[in-house]
This record gives C-alpha cells, structure tokens and sequence, in this order.
C-alpha cells in the first residue's frame, strides 16, 4: 500500500510541473486571455536544428523554465520536423505554414517570441548559448 501512495505521489508531482505545449494557436489566445498570461511562441525543428534541440535539453526541458512557464506564459511550439518518421499531422502543418507566414517570414529557427493574448509580438529571440535561468532573464527583458 505504501509503495501505491509513492507511485501515486510521484505521478502527480511530475504532471504539475508537466508543460502543456500547445499547437493551436487559436486556443493558445484565448487561454493566455482568460489567465492574463502571455503567449511564448517557439519555432522549431525538433529533429534537424542543432539550435533547437540545445534549447529544448537546456532550456525548455529545465524545472526552473517548467515553473516560470507555469506562472507566466501560455506555451506554442511550432514544429517543422522534416525526418519522414516525425512528419506531423496535414492540418497542422497547414497551421504551422500560416504561423510561420505571419511571425516568422524570414525561416528562423529556432526563433522564440513573447507574444500579448492578442497575438502582438512584444520581442523576440533565438538561440542563446546560457543557462535557462539566463534564457528565462532575456524572456521577460521582452516583456519591457
């Protein structure tokens, strides 16, 4: 019974610090709307960016981005893999290509951008070689 209670301790502490990468955009507004947050919109390619795959290890995948997230940002990964066993869905490669067209014409990546609830780009950054203490620091210098 014990190791239930361990088990189920463990499950639940590991989905409160779980992030939600969102990658509909649409309901990415209307969350950071409702919970007066902003949209941290990421562009990636998660399995041919050597850039992005540094982020995601140091940055986006560290308890102390995991917590910051949590209270500050609502979450948009826009994902442009390009292995044949990572290809995503058509539609949201459709939806990828209109985000892509909008915030990031120039094919950047990784590009991250600090959004308002309207979808407004406050600024934007790409990769840094820092801590993710540091990359959370140049995220909120966005906010200014």
């Amino acid at each position: 019974m014990k190791k239930y209670f361990i088990f189920l301790f463990l499950v639940i502490t590991s989905l409160s610090h779980s992030q939600q990468w969102k990658t509909n955009f649409e309901e990415a507004k209307l969350q950071a709307t409702q919970e007066n947050k902003k949209i941290l919109l990421v562009f990636s390619g998660s399995d041919w960016c050597a850039q992005c795959i540094r982020l995601d290890r140091n940055v986006w995948q560290s308890e102390a981005f995991k917590l910051e997230a949590e209270k500050n940002w609502v979450l948009v990964k826009v994902d442009f893999p390009k292995k044949k066993d990572h290809q995503l869905a058509s539609e949201l490669v459709a939806n990828n290509k209109i985000l892509a067209e909008k915030y990031n014409n120039g094919g950047n990546f990784p590009l991250v951008e600090l959004l308002d609830s309207s979808g407004k780009v406050n600024g934007m950054i790409g990769f840094e070689n820092v801590s993710a203490q540091e990359y959370i620091a140049l995220i909120h210098a966005l906010e200014k």
